[in-house]
């Protein structure tokens, strides 16, 4: 199975980012965790991302607050899948939300809620579970599970307030 890079653009990120690395974790996704800014360390998030296929990753997630370029910096540098995490920081993280989705035509992000690190990582699974069927048999359980407890849920409503 590929691997899923979860990158952010500061370790004030972390809190945030924990929510995509422990669906990663729940799902026996393998993935590795780094710190790279599109501002203070440009080169070091280019060469890892221009090496990111070879070093057998399928999709990129990219985590950060305020400007918010760090997703649109990988891209710009892999045609692997990138999914941007807004981080809320300042103005509510609309600065962060859209920085992260408005990308020049060619250069494609897709982008998740303001700190919708969930979701990222349910993305970067469903992108990869596309050629791993056995993935794709997890994601289809944790949807099941899911509409479960909602079931459950709506049962314990309707019996307190419909009789």
């Amino acid at each position: 199975m590929k691997k899923v890079a979860v990158i952010m653009g500061s370790d004030s990120d972390l809190p945030v980012v924990e929510k995509a690395i422990d669906a990663l974790k729940a799902l026996e996704i393998p993935f590795e965790v780094h710190i790279f800014s599109a501002h203070r360390t440009p080169e070091e998030a280019k060469a890892f991302t221009r090496n990111a296929k070879e070093n057998g990753f399928g999709v990129i997630i990219a985590a950060a607050g305020m400007a918010a370029h760090l997703a649109g910096a990988i891209a710009a540098n892999t045609v692997l899948p990138v999914i941007g995490i807004p981080i809320r920081s300042t103005f509510d993280g609309m600065d962060a939300l859209l920085a992260t989705v408005q990308m020049p035509s060619g250069i494609p992000v897709a982008t998740v809620a303001v700190n919708g690190a969930k979701n990222a990582a349910l993305l970067a699974a469903q992108i990869l579970a596309v050629e791993d069927a056995a993935l794709s048999e997890k994601l289809t359980a944790l949807r099941e599970a899911d509409r479960q407890a909602v079931l459950k849920k709506n049962a314990a409503i309707e019996e307190k307030y419909n009789r």
